[in-house]
């Protein structure tokens, strides 16, 4: 309950900070830069809850992102409705579209499993491009009012994104703490023996895929609304999916902390260099560090600090 009150206060804190920030900060990068790294926070934490916790490995990560801007976009385009609807919405259909995929993948194991979410990332960019209602293959603008409380929409999104990114820490914490992360953990490290000892194996994968669908959607849903335009060439980037992966395993997979660290240090690292240098070495970074981890640190940062403490504990 200790720790419950604790992190409830501190996240309470984070969006304090967020809103205090949105009415005094004046460059309006901060807001743009801020908002991208709280959506890998998100998407990383979700990939975490069946990459991490269970041990599936998904390349797919960018179809459920860009199933959930896509939902949004339908959504503002057919009905102008507002964002919480279209959130609502993304969430519905990217958790059962993880439900759906999971139930037809999750009997693979390994690589099986891997290319069968290329394959649906695949599948849902083909459809995508050739429907003409959200823009084809051509894209289509977002013509979004400006909000009044904040001053703008980027400020607006960036304490929004602050709250979904602290909603998706607490759902990652909430399943790790309960005996569904256990299993989860289980069935990571044998399923044939989880098995043998009672754990749903199949129902908690299926629940694991269903959360982490869910959440993806919850970070691609605002995507129409910030980049006023949105189209099948960026909301399926590659960079999502690398990302999503790259990030959990840079921070550490086996806490709801890691995926946090490694999209704090990886996102703001690569918005560093779209400033500085070029936005195209985006990918090429996250590569590079995500080879550099897994031969140095292959329980990602929280090891090191593990590690360093036991260290110092011998002492």
């Amino acid at each position: 309950m200790g720790r419950w009150l604790g992190f409830a206060l501190g996240s309470v804190a984070v969006l304090a900070a967020a809103l205090i920030a949105a009415g005094l900060v004046e460059n309006e990068y901060f807001f743009f830069a801020g908002y991208v790294v709280l959506q890998f926070v998100v998407l990383a934490t979700a990939w975490n809850i069946l990459g991490g916790y269970a041990g599936y490995v998904n390349f797919g990560s960018g179809a459920f992102f860009a199933a959930g801007a896509y939902v949004a976009m339908a959504l503002i385009k057919a009905f102008a409705a507002p964002l919480a609807v279209q959130v609502a919405a993304a969430m519905l259909v990217t958790g059962l579209m993880g439900f759906a995929v999971g139930a037809l993948t999750l009997r693979l194991r390994g690589i099986f499993f891997s290319i069968a979410t290329v394959a649906v990332a695949v599948i849902c960019e083909t459809v995508v491009m050739n429907w003409g209602f959200v823009g084809g293959a051509r894209g289509i603008a977002v013509l979004v009012p400006q909000p009044t409380l904040l001053g703008s929409t980027t400020r607006m999104l960036f304490v929004v994104m602050t709250l979904f990114a602290l909603m998706a820490v607490a759902v990652a914490r909430a399943i790790q703490v309960s005996w569904i992360g256990r299993g989860l953990r289980a069935l990571r490290d044998s399923e044939e023996a989880a098995e043998s000892l009672g754990v749903p194996t199949l129902k908690l994968k299926l629940f694991a895929a269903t959360v982490s669908g869910a959440l993806m959607g919850l970070a691609g849903a605002p995507f129409p609304t910030y980049m006023n335009f949105i189209e099948p060439a960026s909301a399926f980037s590659l960079n999502y999916a690398v990302s999503a992966l790259a990030m959990p395993i840079i921070g550490g997979t086996a806490s709801w902390a890691g995926p946090v660290i490694g999209a704090v240090l990886l996102a703001s690292a690569q918005q560093i260099v779209t400033v500085t240098v070029s936005s195209e070495l985006n990918v090429l970074i996250v590569g590079v560090l995500l080879v550099v981890f897994v031969v140095i640190a292959p329980q990602g940062v929280l090891g090191l600090f593990r590690r360093a403490a036991a260290r110092g504990g011998e002492r």
